[in-house]
């Protein structure tokens, strides 16, 4: 059984501390499922979100060690009711003359877009929950998924409160 657990952390913007984290988690064998880094509204600040499969204590423990690290100001959880989580997938279908129709009625059912159209090929974009693109891609399937990309999740909390405020407040 997986326990899935959104991470958001905030770190100076610096070369290695990316390396320095991600081998936080090696370390401790957790197996990371999801990672994104990105800079913030201050450049001097890069956002990480990452999912990881952790018990809650040995996740708890993994947290304090991250709180220790010099370039990193500030780690939170994400739980699912308290943000808004999602992730960019892109597809290559098969989609000819014969599938045609049908492939381009589920991508509008997913409100998903096609970005490329080819003779025998489309490509489709769609950004959404994991579930979605879950869902999304096992609907293509059955007409041959020829190539598929997918960014890490990018997550925010809900609410006034920015993860960046509290960074301020200490």
């Amino acid at each position: 059984m997986e326990h899935l657990h959104t991470l958001s952390i905030l770190v100076e913007n610096k070369p290695g501390v990316l390396t320095r984290v991600a081998g936080l988690f090696a370390r401790r064998n957790f197996n990371i499922k999801s990672l994104t880094v990105g800079e913030t509204e201050d450049i001097s600040i890069s956002r990480m979100t990452i999912i990881v499969d952790a018990e809650e204590v040995p996740l708890e423990q993994v947290t304090k060690q991250l709180n220790k690290l010099i370039n990193v100001l500030k780690v939170v959880e994400m739980p699912p009711a308290e943000s808004v989580e999602r992730r960019l997938l892109l597809l290559k279908v098969r989609a000819d003359e014969s599938c045609r129709t049908a492939v381009l009625q589920i991508v509008d059912l997913f409100r998903a877009h096609v970005v490329d159209v080819q003779a025998d090929t489309v490509i489709v974009e769609s950004i959404g929950s994991r579930q979605k693109l879950e869902a999304l891609l096992a609907s293509l399937e059955p007409y041959g998924v020829r190539e598929l990309a997918q960014s890490g999740a990018v997550a925010i909390g809900r609410g006034s409160k920015s993860i960046t405020d509290q960074i301020k407040e200490n």
